[in-house]
């Protein structure tokens, strides 16, 4: 492909090696000589650990080393994960108990790492760790997320974790003491497990001197210094890669323990070690997502306008903070706390718990999911209460074009946005004049349908700031980034936008990610900021590409630089015939000697956030008799500004909606009283399948971002962020027909045959 227009769809470049069995995964770069670890998990939820006894397993055959968290204390290990907190309403900070790599005399859940056995091979590691003598007293279990219940934390008071609060209390009571309509919703957000295709893992050696950790993580720079910090290690001493990785989602945006005790165990023994989760290990460790109860309540004047808006959550961190839970249930909550609608008196209250279950931190959408979901459930509630229209309700309260840049009541500056014409478009598109019509057929049936919106508004997040790095071979250019692929088709954006700025032919590009020794900072991959962030930093080294061959080229030809300009293709030179390219320009340097025109670096910040938005609609099909709820239409039009790849949007989007409609439809986690994970297995724990999900319907509407000079809009996280209302609301409308007001996700069918038949 010689060039291409821009924003064309054109097929992931990365999929040749990931279809052909190609890809470079931890399982498939590790050492083959390698040490292998495996963890000694707690079978219980709470108790003390009275018994520890390792001898028998270290003289098991083929092991190398058997460790508790008093081997790592004894070798200088700072064993306690790093975690932020919030600052609480009352000015105090959140709670914040030790939570050690290993367990230091107690457990807090099922799947608490406890010991770690390494050997030859994975069999004499597990063999070894049957030898391990294990005791315990039982503690009280507290499992449901409420203040209150038996102690998991001596600092944390009633199992209280943060009490936070954001906006005017007062002013927002005594807008609902005025409001002529009060609604309140109680919504609750089901806990998910993250399930990647390819679970949590890593390796670690000594190379020349220095710790070498492969992670599957979303970047590279945050473990580098994590593990600099907890193994007391000159970061200098430290590099880390991320080599393919196989999905994220916010899951291994953070560091783990495992990681640390690896990296020890390579630097201790002197010999690579390697570890990769199980599922099963996968689904008691994994940091879990979502897990919230809420009331949201809206006061309306007499027009439906609304005039206040309070929120109050109770939110599930598991037995500690994982790394960046509290600001995720909190702050970035916050961001999009009132959604795209004009409301500036607010009072959002939420409260962290901790209990004895998995910490719960970052799901693809990290509080954006959650704030829209609760928000644009009340949205439907308040129509259904009113009597009114639920588009129309919308449309009554949306942000207006001319009010934009819009300051929000939870401190945001929303910059652009028009969603009356994304509204008005994605009802055309989803044929909701037809709706009705559909219905009726249904109910011939004997069938329920329902249709179900959500406008959603999200933000994205992370560094503002990207590093990048071109660096012109014979061959071509390599661009450096500071972002790391977990699927998304970075490697194919990056190559189109690189080749749109600059004519270099995308099969001549090659994008080099995810190794802390090859590019200075980097802010990794989350809060869908990757191709918005990494493509302006690309923009800037181009810029200083373009300064340094027009310099050199007017050198060479004896012309004032002013005589030359680039047309994002060729280099044109005022008087003469000459149209070098980018390429052409790097051979004439390199066959000069001027090497330091091959090598080209910059930094570059965004100035402010894109916000992306949009509207999803839903329509499900419920069998009343079974209580199945069948999503049979989809539709999606969103506003993400200026497009590289329409393609790889379009599946970002159809992967974000699965993931909510399973957590939706079919995804739930539970544990019993005694804290036992009972979905502990793809037997019991049901991701969507192929028959969950319908095909869907994508356009987009774009509204070109004012935040960054390319007008891009981030997307990666936007599907699920709007697809749990669009789906909750559907089944509410079809159940409502049947005098059915509230079901909570997920819509299973037990679930939605008891509330038809309790109605």
């Amino acid at each position: 492909m010689e060039k291409f227009g821009k924003s064309q769809s054109t097929k992931r470049f990365e999929d040749d090696r990931f279809l052909t069995g190609r890809g470079q995964y931890i399982d498939d770069i590790a050492p083959a000589h390698a040490l292998v670890a495996y963890f000694v998990r707690s079978p219980v939820a709470h108790a003390d650990i009275t018994e520890l006894d390792l001898d028998d397993a270290r003289d098991a055959d083929g092991v190398a080393a058997v460790w508790s968290v008093d081997d790592l204390v004894a070798q200088g290990v700072d064993i306690y994960m790093d975690t932020t907190v919030v600052t609480n309403r009352d000015g105090s900070k959140g709670a914040h108990p030790n939570r050690p790599m290993l367990a230091q005399g107690r457990v807090r859940f099922v799947g608490e790492l406890i010991a770690v056995v390494v050997a030859q091979n994975l069999s004499q590691a597990r063999d070894a760790a049957e030898m391990i003598a294990l005791d315990f007293d039982d503690l009280p279990v507290h499992v449901t997320p409420v203040v209150g219940g038996p102690a998991i934390h001596d600092v944390a008071p009633e199992n209280v974790a943060f009490d936070w609060g954001l906006g005017n209390e007062a002013a927002t009571q005594a807008a609902f003491d005025a409001a002529v309509h009060r609604v309140r919703a109680d919504i609750e957000d089901n806990r998910v497990i993250v399930n990647s295709m390819e679970p949590r893992g890593c390796f670690a050696e000594i190379s020349d001197g220095r710790l070498h950790v492969a992670v599957n993580g979303q970047g590279v720079w945050g473990p580098k210094s994590d593990l600099a910090k907890k193994l007391n290690m000159k970061p200098d001493d430290v590099r880390v890669t991320n080599p393919d990785v196989g999905g994220g989602f916010g899951m291994k945006a953070m560091s783990y323990p495992e990681t640390f005790i690896v990296a020890q165990l390579a630097r201790h023994l002197g010999q690579p070690v390697r570890w990769m989760s199980d599922r099963s290990e996968a689904h008691q460790s994994d940091n879990a997502g979502r897990d919230l109860v809420t009331v949201a309540e809206l006061a309306f004047d007499a027009d439906h306008k609304i005039t206040a808006y309070r929120v109050k959550s109770v939110c599930n961190m598991g037995a500690y903070n994982s790394q960046y839970a509290q600001p995720i249930q909190t702050e970035l909550f916050a961001k999009v706390l009132t959604g795209c609608y004009d409301i500036q008196t607010v009072w959002m209250n939420q409260i962290g718990v901790f209990t004895n279950t998995t910490q719960v931190d970052a799901y693809r959408g990290a509080g954006r999911p959650e704030a829209i979901f609760v928000l644009e459930r009340a949205m439907d509630y308040a129509a259904r209460e009113l009597g009114v229209d639920p588009w129309d309700l919308r449309r009554k309260n949306f942000i207006h074009r001319d009010q934009f840049p819009y300051d929000t009541a939870s401190g945001e500056t929303y910059d652009v946005g028009n969603f009356h014409r994304v509204l008005s478009k994605v009802a055309t598109v989803c044929d909701l004049a037809g709706f009705e019509a559909r219905r009726k057929n249904d109910e011939t049936d004997g069938k329920l349908r329902g249709i179900g919106l959500c406008y959603y508004i999200e933000s994205i997040l992370g560094n503002p700031s990207e590093d990048a790095r071109v660096e012109f071979t014979a061959t071509g250019a390599k661009l450096y980034v500071g972002t790391q692929s977990n699927g998304q088709g970075h490697e194919t954006a990056y190559r189109q936008f690189l080749s749109d700025q600059t004519g270099i032919p995308v099969e001549q590009i090659e994008i080099v990610q995810g190794d802390s020794d090859l590019i200075p900072r980097g802010g990794g991959t989350g809060g869908s900021r990757s191709v918005t962030v990494q493509n302006n930093a690309t923009l800037v080294t181009i810029e200083k590409i373009v300064t340094s061959f027009t310099q050199f080229l007017a050198e060479q030809e004896g012309v004032d630089t002013g005589d030359i300009n680039f047309d994002h293709e060729n280099f044109r030179i005022a008087g003469s015939n000459l149209t070098p390219s980018m390429l052409d320009v790097a051979n004439m340097a390199r066959d000069t000697g001027r090497a330091d025109l091959l090598d080209h670096r910059a930094k570059a910040t965004l100035p402010a956030r894109s916000f992306p938005n949009g509207a999803h609609v839903a329509e499900v099909e419920i069998d009343p008799d079974t209580g199945v709820a069948e999503v049979t239409k989809y539709t999606v039009t969103d506003d993400f500004g200026n497009l590289i790849n329409p393609m790889l949007v379009e599946g970002q989007v159809h992967g974000g909606v699965v993931q909510g409609i399973g957590q939706a439809i079919t995804e739930r986690v539970v544990y019993d009283d005694d804290g036992q994970l009972l979905t502990a297995s793809f037997m019991d724990y049901a991701l969507p399948r192929a028959d969950n999900v319908p095909q869907f319907r994508f356009t987009t509407e774009s509204v070109p971002s004012t935040a960054n000079v390319m007008g891009m809009k981030g997307c990666g996280e936007a599907g699920t962020v709007g697809a749990l209302a669009a789906v909750s609301n559907a089944v509410l409308d079809a159940v409502a027909r049947k005098g059915v007001t509230k079901i909570d996700m997920p819509f299973t069918p037990e679930r939605v045959w008891r509330a038809l038949n309790g109605a």
